[in-house]
């Protein structure tokens, strides 16, 4: 037999149970966020949304890897899906900074000017995305030089996402003190509640830099390492991590800063009028 024929895409047999479940679980988070996103109208929560439905589509692929361990095209889904939903879970958590420091009109206390937040965010979160996606395609082949080269560019595609949760973390962090330092007047308003939205981000971010810490280090070892030769890790630091992330996210809402209606002043005519927020940022 040769050493192509004697290549396992998997080190045990996935379990349906644990999979089952995730779907379960996985499908009616997605099913909260679809209903909750439309009856909110918060389009920049799209992203988010489908990274559940790729977490639901991961799983159905270990399903599939149960029954034809084999498959490639099963293996190809099930680690390429759930590789990559953090990354569009990210999308929407990096819009979001930018909408809350908008809500509270506290721009100047924002280290990256706020029209180029979300776009050096979520476009580097896009470079992540399909750096790990193109990784991910790589790695799931019988040549072992090619799944040690897919193994390398996946943690290039980690390594890209933890820098840019690490740089927005302490761009949050500074915002957070300025603006706890020096309020501004739309901070005060009870329906920007953007101290409670911050703690939201910071707990999240937290979550989804501790998944992909978990990925970094099961990658470095490689296939023959001892997070990739067993299946429990990846429920433990990624499907659970991940149901916690989207509970979290669902439970604390964008609406927490999305005030219905702000007076601003008219510079001519100084007249007060009506702004509504956050809903075309």
């Amino acid at each position: 037999m040769s050493e192509m024929e004697k290549y396992e895409l998997y080190h045990y047999s996935p379990s349906i149970a644990a999979a089952a479940i995730a779907i379960v679980i996985f499908t009616g988070l997605s099913g909260l966020h679809t209903y909750r996103m439309i009856r909110t109208k918060l389009w920049f929560c799209v992203p988010f949304t489908i990274g559940g439905v790729f977490e639901v589509i991961g799983y159905i692929g270990r399903i599939a890897g149960h029954s034809s361990p084999e498959s490639l095209g099963a293996y190809i889904v099930q680690s390429l899906f759930v590789l990559v939903a953090p990354a569009l879970f990210a999308a929407s958590i990096y819009m979001t900074l930018g909408r809350l420091i908008r809500a509270t009109h506290a721009e100047a206390y924002s280290l990256i000017r706020v029209s180029w937040l979300t776009k050096l965010f979520v476009c580097g979160d896009v470079l992540s995305f399909f750096v790990q996606g193109g990784g991910g395609g790589i790695m799931a082949s019988h040549d072992p030089d090619k799944v040690k080269l897919g193994q390398n560019v996946i943690l290039g595609g980690l390594f890209l996402q933890i820098i840019l949760f690490g740089l927005f973390v302490v761009v949050s962090i500074v915002f957070h003190l300025r603006l706890r330092k020096q309020p501004t007047r739309e901070s005060y308003a009870s329906d920007v509640k953007w101290q409670k939205m911050l703690l939201v981000l910071y707990t999240v971010s937290a979550i989804i830099m501790v998944r992909n810490i978990f990925r970094v280090v099961e990658y470095i070892g490689g296939r023959s390492g001892p997070l990739l030769r067993v299946e429990w890790p990846i429920y433990v630091f990624d499907a659970l991590l991940m149901a916690a992330t989207m509970a979290i996210w669902f439970l604390g809402y964008p609406t927490l800063i999305r005030p219905g209606k702000t007076l601003v002043s008219d510079s001519e005519s100084g007249m007060q009028l009506p702004e509504t927020q956050l809903r075309t940022n």
